[in-house]
Parts: structure tokens; C-alpha cells; sequence
């Protein structure tokens, strides 16, 4: 197993080569990442389930599309809210408090607590995704995935979270990359076609 710094905050992109299909061009945010696991959010599978149909109060705060997404296979009778404080609001800086009901996980991205009144954020919030389930790996587990080549492990931007087009992430995630992975942006959808 290849010793990994922690994760927490980057973004894991699946490689064309990972069979999973509950990861099949995925974009994870990684939320926490230590000796005791992994835990992130896929940011790149909205569903056809408004938020509004789920929580209600939550709604208003939350950009286009409006819906929520499927975080990953793991509890999905559970739901994590995932937020940008903007860079100008008070408790962005590393290792400050931030907002009442909003825990940094990695600069102006953080978690929400949905049994928070969400008055109490919406000030503060420059936008919101509400995520069912979750994706988890126990420990070692990503690390093993990651030496067996199933994801290239990238800078998170906040804008990520937020993603007009989340189907198109994948693609714009590794299109920024400085590097060869740039062109696996380019991978085609089924390569039996090319």
C-alpha cells in the first residue's frame, strides 16, 4: 500500500479504466480522509429529485439545477449538504469556525448541518448542493484503489461544487489539469467507436 497525505478538500476523478459503474466517470470531493477512511461526495450525478421535494426548507439556497444529487452508493436514505462561503466572508481562513451550521472542509467549501435552520446560513452562503448518500472507503482502501491506478487525484476548485453542467465535470476537471491528463479529457464515451 503507497503511503497518501491526506486527501481531504481534492477532488478524486475515476480513470477511463475503473469498472465500477456507481463510479464510471466520477468526480469525488473528498469531505474527510484519514487513518480511519475516506468519505466524499460524488459531484457529478444530479437525479430527477427536486430539493424541494426532499427538504423543503433548504430549497431557495440552492443553484441550478435545483435537485438533488446522488453523492454516492453508500447511505443513501441520508443527506449531506455541501457549501461555498464566498472568499470575502468572515471564517473562510484555515482553521477559523466559519458560519454557524457550516463546518470548512477544505477553504470556502464546506458542509452544511441540515437540521440547522437554514436562515441562519443564508447570508453567508454563495452556494449549496444537498448530496444523498455518500461515497466511503474503508481504511486503506483508497489508497490500494489509488496504487491499482483507478483515479487521478486533482485540485478542487470551489466552483466545482457548484457546477452549472455538472454531467460535463468530468471532462472540464481534467481539460484544466497542466499535464497529460488534459488530454484524457478527450477519452471517448464507449472506445469500441473510435
Amino acid at each position: 500500500m503507497t503511503e497518501v497525505s491526506s486527501l481531504t478538500g481534492r477532488l478524486l476523478v475515476a480513470t477511463p479504466a475503473l469498472a465500477d459503474p456507481n463510479f464510471d466517470r466520477a468526480v469525488v470531493l473528498v469531505i474527510d480522509h484519514d487513518g480511519a477512511g475516506t468519505l466524499g461526495v460524488v459531484l457529478n450525478r444530479p437525479t430527477a429529485v427536486g430539493v424541494e421535494q426532499i427538504l423543503a426548507p433548504w430549497a431557495e439556497l440552492t443553484g441550478a439545477p435545483g435537485v438533488v444529487f446522488r453523492g454516492g452508493p453508500v447511505g443513501q436514505d441520508s443527506a449531506l449538504g455541501v457549501a461555498v462561503v464566498p472568499g470575502g466572508a468572515a471564517g473562510v481562513r484555515e482553521g477559523a469556525a466559519g458560519p454557524v451550521g457550516w463546518r470548512p472542509v477544505h477553504g470556502a467549501i464546506g458542509l452544511v448541518d441540515l437540521d440547522a435552520p437554514p436562515e441562519l446560513l443564508a447570508a453567508a452562503l454563495g452556494s449549496l448542493r444537498i448530496f444523498a448518500g455518500y461515497a466511503g472507503w474503508g481504511p486503506g482502501q483508497l489508497e490500494d484503489e489509488l496504487t491499482d491506478g483507478a483515479w487521478y487525484v486533482v485540485e478542487s476548485e470551489p466552483g466545482d461544487v457548484s457546477s452549472p453542467q455538472p454531467e460535463g465535470l468530468w471532462r472540464a476537471v481534467l481539460r484544466r489539469q497542466r499535464s497529460g491528463l488534459a488530454m484524457i479529457a478527450t477519452y471517448p464515451d464507449d472506445p469500441s467507436l473510435n
